[in-house]
Order: structure tokens, then sequence, then C-alpha cells
């Protein structure tokens, strides 16, 4: 029996059962209210003499996937709905409902992201690739991995510039990982998962008080994973050792010290994709690699990270925070630098290849510190953050020239090469040293039991040192400020309408190294943004539908470009627009049958440019879909403690950098959870057809990145 069949009967038993079940529920006599909070194992006996209260009940999309409160956009805890941007959370319930492993397989929850790299997504039409950790900067994965879930709690996304709040960064967004911290109860949990592929994981938490009275407390995770791949050479494997310790020193002060290490490494070197025709079509088989067996990226890294929070009065909180990174990523791998065409049939078959020999280290320290004044209507926040990081990367290579052979994209031959024969060559040794300290001030001002007003303003003064070993060159400094701001206002109609708008700026600094292409010797100004968003959250039939709805137009400005009288030199000249309309439901169809769907509409252009804007073919952005929906649908059956689950994820057509297109593709998931005594197994699929796609584009050498095939994976967790 081939697995396609299988599956087909296993979606056929389902819905069977599905079936069986709406029927039973539609036919039955009396549900009582009791009986659903219960799910119908308490139920009051005849003759009890006990009164029942009347009881609100909100059904699980609401209760498990919407978080009320985030601090992510102000820095202090406000509820979403008095928050005039647009803020979506992941919640740790979702995460494990999607038994998702990494932040891939979360994209079609979080309106208006998409894949954009192997490791950066695109957030409102934009290239984002920086994220923060409990708000604060110094991520361990680096650039090309792929960040892992073991650790996190939430993920919170604020969508559009940041900059009054969090200094530098990118106009679409920013991705903030709330990590798991050390519970007041004790919580133990030993899992297993195993799938195709010969994936195999194993994991253990435990959480709790370390004394009597809970004031010291705890938090051991040990995570290791291996697997491997439907593309050729490629295996992964995944380590991660996660420690926590809080600490209530007194009534006023909490201290809480976490350490993470973490190892990845990947054999064949997943970093490019598959080269396509103008058509998107694959111009080989979906399991081709251009990397040898040989080829690995490999991440080693750690984090420290301490916070204090203190309570100086009734009126007047603190906390301050220290988080510290450093990690290495180490990649040789062979890469397709052309194309040919070796029978003159006019499609290529064969790739030349480079190899490349990279390592990229990092280290990076943040401090962070806030006050926060609750002042009758008034909730005053000052704070002040600092930013220092040290990059180097040492990049060799080898070309044809130096041994390297030729890759066929039909017939693959791997092994013919020994790389330890390639004759190197030294291409980039550099340093780049990165300072940032920014001040800011934000006011939250409760006008009127309806009406919310918000108003922030930071400085920020940045200083950059780039330093090329290869040359003689002296090391290239460049310092400047740069200014952001953000006033909004919330409004609540009734308990069913709840409107806001915002207007929000960014900034984003000039490399070091492009200061010096200035053709009057003036230092660039930094790049700027600015958002106008409008949006409403409601509220209906008692609270089990929740609709937001957001509509933004982006700016971005000041994007360098080739001076069009000397291609040596830049000018400061490009501009992009971006709007949009995103829609995020989360619905409680029935008491059991709960779904959360998102849906986002983007059009990125290229408004003015000299000779076009990186990532971008003419006036449209690569990876950045018109059109995405996400889906993730719930039923229960607690008479069995089961539940099953479907999701559905829909990319409209992209194109890469040179304006190849990248086919639209809709990708199915289900899962099927159930509970016995403590234990918890769950199955999952993941691309339930088996569909072959690309997520997104890059080049017309190296490709579209591939999506994942058909994945099964089944886990068993004790809770002890």
């Amino acid at each position: 029996m081939t697995l396609r069949t299988t599956l087909m009967m296993m979606q056929a038993c389902g819905a069977l059962v599905f079936s069986t079940v709406i029927f039973a529920e539609n036919t039955a006599n009396d549900i009582t209210q009791d009986s659903y909070l219960n799910d119908g194992d308490n139920n009051v006996k005849d003759g009890s003499n006990i009164e029942l209260q009347t009881l609100q009940v909100q059904g699980r999309a609401l209760s498990y996937y919407k978080e009320d409160e985030a601090a992510l956009a102000t820095r202090t805890a406000t509820p979403i709905d008095e928050t005039p941007q647009s803020v979506q959370v992941v919640t740790e319930s979702l995460i494990e409902d999607q038994a998702a492993r990494q932040i891939t397989d979360l994209y079609r929850s979080i309106s208006g992201m998409s894949q954009n790299n192997v490791s950066t997504v695109t957030l409102r039409g934009f290239s984002q690739d920086e994220v923060l950790y409990d708000g604060l900067k110094g991520d361990p994965f680096g650039d090309f991995s792929i960040p892992q879930l073991f650790t996190i709690e939430q993920i919170q996304v604020l969508k559009g510039p940041s900059g009054a709040i969090y200094g530098a960064g990118e106009p679409g967004g920013v991705v903030n990982y709330v990590t798991k911290k050390p519970t007041y109860e004790q919580k133990n949990t030993l899992k297993i998962s195993a799938g195709n592929k010969d994936f195999l994981s194993g994991s253990i938490e435990s959480s709790g008080p370390a004394n009597e009275d809970a004031s010291q407390r705890y938090r051991v995770g040990i995570y290791s994973d291996g697997q491997d791949s439907y593309r050729n050479n490629v295996e992964e494997e995944n380590q991660i050792i996660d420690l926590g310790y809080a600490w209530d020193i007194d009534e006023n002060n909490t201290l809480t010290v976490q350490y993470t290490d973490i190892h990845q490494y990947i054999s064949g070197a997943r970093l490019r994709g598959i080269p396509t025709d103008d058509n998107g079509n694959f111009l080989a088989d979906t399991s081709w690699n251009n990397n040898e067996k040989g080829d690995y990226q490999e991440l080693d890294a750690q984090v420290f990270q301490t916070r204090l929070d203190h309570s100086i009065n009734s009126w007047l909180d603190s906390n301050l925070s220290v988080r510290y990174f450093e990690n290495t990523e180490a990649q040789k791998y062979h890469e397709i630098n052309k194309l040919i065409d070796s029978n003159s049939d006019g499609a290529a078959d064969t790739t030349q290849r480079q190899y490349r020999d990279q390592v990229r280290t990092r280290k990076g320290i943040t401090l962070a510190g806030n006050l926060i004044a609750e002042l009758g209507d008034h909730t005053l926040l000052v704070g002040s953050d600092y930013f220092h990081q040290k990059n180097s990367f040492l990049y060799s290579y080898a070309n044809k020239a130096d041994g390297v052979s030729n890759l066929s994209l039909t017939n693959p031959i791997y092994g013919q090469d020994d790389v330890n024969s390639y004759t190197m060559h030294l291409k980039t040794d550099e340093t780049t040293t990165t300072d940032q300290i920014g001040l800011y001030v934000q006011d939250q001002w409760k006008v009127t039991n309806q009406l919310d007003l918000l108003a922030g303003a930071r400085i920020d003064r940045f200083e950059e040192e780039y330093q090329d070993h290869t040359s003689n060159n002296v090391k290239q400094d460049y310092n400047d400020t740069g200014y952001s701001s953000r006033v909004g206002a919330t409004y609540k109609i009734n308990d069913n309408w709840k409107p806001y708008t915002s207007f929000s700026t960014g900034f984003v600094p000039q490399d070091a190294a492009d200061q010096q292409k200035s053709a009057d010797g003036r230092l660039f100004d930094p790049e700027k943004s600015q958002q106008i968003e409008v949006g409403v959250r409601s509220y209906w039939f008692n609270n089990r539908l929740n609709v937001n709805l957001a509509a933004y137009h982006i700016t971005r400005e000041n994007i360098l470009q080739e001076d069009p009288n000397d291609s040596n030199l830049l000018v400061s000249f490009g501009k992009v627009r971006s709007q949009g309309v995103e829609l995020d439901i989360m619905a409680d169809i029935t008491p059991r049958w709960v779904a959360n769907l998102s849906y986002a509409y983007n059009d990125a252009i290229v408004k003015e440019a000299n000779d076009g804007i990186q990532y971008a073919d003419g006036d449209r952005f690569s990876n950045a879909p018109y059109h995405q929906l996400g889906l993730w649908t719930r039923y229960d059956f607690p008479s069995i403690n089961s539940s099953i689950a479907f999701g559905a994820d829909f990319v409209s057509d992209q194109i890469n950098r040179q304006g190849q297109t990248v086919k639209p593709y809709t990708v199915y998931d289900m899962s099927w959870q159930t509970r016995w005594q403590d234990w918890r197994f769950q199955l999952n699929i993941k691309n339930l057809l088996d569909k072959e796609y690309a997520v997104s584009g890059f080049t017309e050498k190296i490709g579209s990145f591939v999506g994942e095939r058909r994945r099964v994976y089944l886990s068993a967790a004790y809770d002890f």
C-alpha cells in the first residue's frame, strides 16, 4: 500500500469520525454548561445540593491562541486593544498545536510575513533579518542558521517602523522571541519524537520552586535532534542546553538569570536553492543539491542574560537588563557561479561551481534600563539602551581553474573532488565594530475610559568602525545621530469596536564602508522610513469571534544608489513605497471547533531609483507576494481527550532578485493529538499532499529555495 493511499484512507477515517461526532452532538437532547466545562467527566450527580454560578464561557481560540497583553510595542504591560499599532502574538499553545520546531513552521500564523532567504523573512514587503530576545538585541543564530523554538514561549511581532522604542531597524517591523523562564509551579516534561527521513528528537524540561516558599526558582531544559532530508547529502543536528534561575530577593526585587548553549550542524550546507527557468520551473529534481556531503554549516553559540525588576514605590518601577552573546558560524560549501548549456539545446543542464570557506564570528552585549511611572492617567516611560557588537568575517574561495568540478543538474555525480587539493584564494578578511546608544521617552495617556493616546520619541547616537585586513587602508569610521517618533490613539466605541491609528518613523544607518563613496566627501544620511496605520479590533457573538483589520502606508527614503556620473561612487536617492491590508480572525465556531485565519495583501514598489534598488527587479521587490493566506483550525473530542487539526498556507506568485517567477503555492498540514493520564501523544503531517514548490527565490544562478516535502512526526510527551 502506497503512502498516498494510506493518507487518503486516514483522511477518510478522520472525516467519518468527525461527521459521526458532529451528528451525535446535534442529536443530543441536552448539553449543559457544566458538561462543556468539564468535558462530561465531573457532572453534578442527582441529588447533590450544589448551586452553580453563571460563568462566562470563552472558547479555546480566544483563551489559548489570543494574547490580551504585550509589552513589545511600548516596553510596558499594555493591553493590545490599547496599543495603537499592529501587534501579533503566537502563543505557546499554537506553537504546540502546530508542532513547530523552528520559526519557518509558523509563517502562516503571522499576517504579512513570508520567507525571504533561508533564515530571513519579508515583513510588510521589506526584508527583515534582525530579531529581539525578550526585547533585547543579540541573535545567537547568526546570519544563516534558523532560530529554533525549544527555548521560546511566545513569538511577538510589532509591524511597521519601531524606531521610537527600539532604535535603528527595518521598516517592516520587529520580531521578538519571549524565552521560557523559571516557574512558580513545578513542571516536568519528557518528550521524544520520531518521523520519516530518520528524524529523532528528545528533550527534557524541568521548572519550578527551588525552595519551600518558591522565592527561588529554576529551569533546566535539554534538547537534541537529528534528521536526514529530501535534499541530497543533507543531514541536520541540533543540541540546546537552556538554564534559568529566578530569585525574589524581597517583595520589591526579582532577579532572573539565564544561560543558553546552542549547537547546530548541517552537512551538505543547505544554503541555496535549485535553478529555475523564467517561469519558475525547477531545472533539476527537488532532491538535487549543489553541495557535497562533506560540505557543512556549523553554529556554536552561547547566551547569557539577566534582568533585575525593582519596585521603587507604589507608582514607580524600574528594570535593568543585560544580554551577552557570542557565536561562530563556519561554512564550507559549493556555490553555483555559472549555468552551462552543455548540449546547446537552449536549457541549462550543468553548473559551474565555486568552493567557499567562510567563518563569521560575532560578540555582542546589550544593556537596557527603564523607569515606569504610573502618574494618575499617565504611564510615563523613560529609558536608555546600549548595544555593542563586533563582527569578523574571513572568506576564501576556489574556482574551476583551482580544481573545482562542474555538477550536472540532471545526473549529479558527487565525490569527484578532493577539497584539500583545491587552490584557495583569500577574498575577505574584515572586522566591523558597531556601537549604538539610545535615549527614549514615552507617555501613555488615558484621556477617558474610551480614549487612549500614546506619544514617544527617541534619539540614537551610533558609531561604526570598519577594517579591511586584506589592504593597507586605514580604518573607516562613521558616526551619526538618528531621530525617531511615534504618535497614536485607540478608541473604544463599545465592546465590539475598538479602532486605532498611528504615525511612526524609523531609520537604518548606512554602512561605514559605503561612506567613502560619497562624491563630495559628506556623510550619507541614514535611510529613513515612516508609516501611517489605521485599524480596528472587533469582537462579536459574545467574544466568540475576534476580527483585527489593519491598513498601512510605508515609505522608505535615502536608499544608496550608484552615482550616474561615476560607477565607483554612490548617491542617496532611492525611495520605496509599501502599502497593504492585513486581516486576522480568531473564532470559536462551536465550543469544540476553533479557527485561526490570517490574510495579508501587500504592494511594495520602487518609486525613485537611478538603476534599480537592491532586492528589486524593476519596480517590484523580490520575495514580496501580493497575497498570503494562513489557516489553522482544530476540533476537540472531549470524550476521548483528543483533537484533530488542519492547516493551510497559501502564498501568491513572487519574483526573485532578477525577475524570474516564483510560482504560487498552497500547502496543507494536519495533526492528531490525544491525552492519556499524564501522557500527550501527537501526530503531525506537514505538506500533506507532498507538493513540490519553492518558498522564495534568490537569483537566476542560485535559483529558488525548495519547500520541505511531506514530513510525518509522531511525538510522546510525559508530564511528571
